[in-house]
């Protein structure tokens, strides 16, 4: 792989389903990429209801490069799967319809595959909004009252990492694993990387990786977006335990203690309102610098964007139900080594 000679041939995959606003600019970052190697674009059509699968035929009349395929269930595991299958080259680039490549992304991500004998690599979600609420969702996420200390949206030093962002993949560590686990409705990536894991291979996150991420356009998408995070984090604790952490139990905790903090001021001592008080005073206090250089309108709703995000995720993971769990372990693929791990 010897990319300063013959740069590998790279497939592009891209589940998307609703994404009318932001996929011609996501296909168009792929394509205007400054890789001296061979490309494609997979785009995995899901059932859509708007105008995406119009501008996907658009986008393959537009360039030879983009082909679609369809994805009836318009899940994002199987959307992958498709895409996997439908592609041919021996580098893979996991990219979403609302996410936009930097420049440079596909050579830095085949160099860093090669420099680190990474299965694959991956880097930072810029969150970036295009009105005041966006903006304001996006500074929330890329804070750590957001989102605590995670790498892939706040930053950090290159080193191994137990999951990325996205990802840029051998395909032979995709075909060996069996592609992902279509019962992962969320998390996929997570469970994917686990399986590549265990089978020896190492997941690398470098900082010199950036993908741009459009943020949910209103507070209701947000809190379904992130209740779902919340329900299936905690099945991926149930599925692989040892995996959670305090930056995870964090927003059910603090859920429960807001709810116990209320009951208890409304009904026994005002006092016990000090800890949703606190709360609150914590987020304002945390929004002030996350907004700096902000407009005034968005850095007013960054402390509701930071509240959307916490109670959503902690009343997710509270609410997850076990029998979720207990079906997505049903379906547990082992690792699968390959020769140079079984020797």
């Amino acid at each position: 792989m010897k990319s300063d000679v013959h740069p590998p041939a790279v497939s592009v995959i891209m589940p998307v389903l609703n994404e009318e606003r932001h996929l011609r600019e996501a296909v168009h970052a792929i394509l205007q990429q400054e890789y001296a190697g061979e490309m494609e674009v997979v785009v995995a059509l899901g059932p859509s209801t708007d105008r995406t699968d119009e501008i996907a035929a658009e986008l393959v009349k537009e360039d030879p490069r983009v082909h679609t395929v369809p994805n009836p269930t318009g899940r994002t595991p199987a959307a992958l799967n498709a895409a996997i299958k439908a592609s041919r080259h021996p580098i893979v680039v996991r990219v979403d319809g609302h996410a936009a490549l930097s420049p440079g992304y596909i050579t830095t991500a085949v160099r860093l595959l090669e420099e680190t004998g990474a299965m694959n690599v991956g880097g930072i979600m810029h969150a970036e909004g295009q009105n005041d609420w966006e903006h304001a969702v996006a500074a929330a996420m890329t804070s750590k009252i957001g989102v605590g200390n995670a790498a892939f949206h706040t930053g950090g030093d290159a080193q191994q990492a137990e999951t990325v962002y996205l990802g840029v993949f051998r395909r032979e560590a995709l075909e060996r694993q069996g592609g992902y686990n279509v019962e992962f409705i969320r998390a996929q990536d997570w469970e994917l990387n686990f399986r590549i894991r265990e089978a020896g291979g190492l997941i690398w996150f470098s900082p010199e990786l950036k993908v741009s991420y459009r943020p949910r356009p209103s507070v209701k998408a947000l809190s379904k977006q992130y209740k779902d995070y919340g329900r299936w984090r905690h099945v991926v604790a149930r599925y692989h335990q040892g995996s959670i952490n305090l930056r995870y139990l964090a927003p059910p905790v603090a859920v429960c203690a807001i709810a116990a903090g209320l009951v208890v001021g409304a009904l026994v001592t005002p006092w016990a309102l000090v800890v949703p008080g606190g709360y609150l005073a914590a987020i304002a206090a945390g929004s002030v610098p996350a907004g700096k250089g902000l407009p005034l309108k968005a850095r007013l709703q960054i402390p509701v964007a930071l509240a959307t995000m916490h109670m959503s995720w902690g009343w997710g993971f509270l609410t997850s139900p076990r029998s979720l769990a207990k079906k997505v372990i049903a379906s547990r693929r082992p690792a699968v080594l390959g020769e140079t791990q079984e020797a």
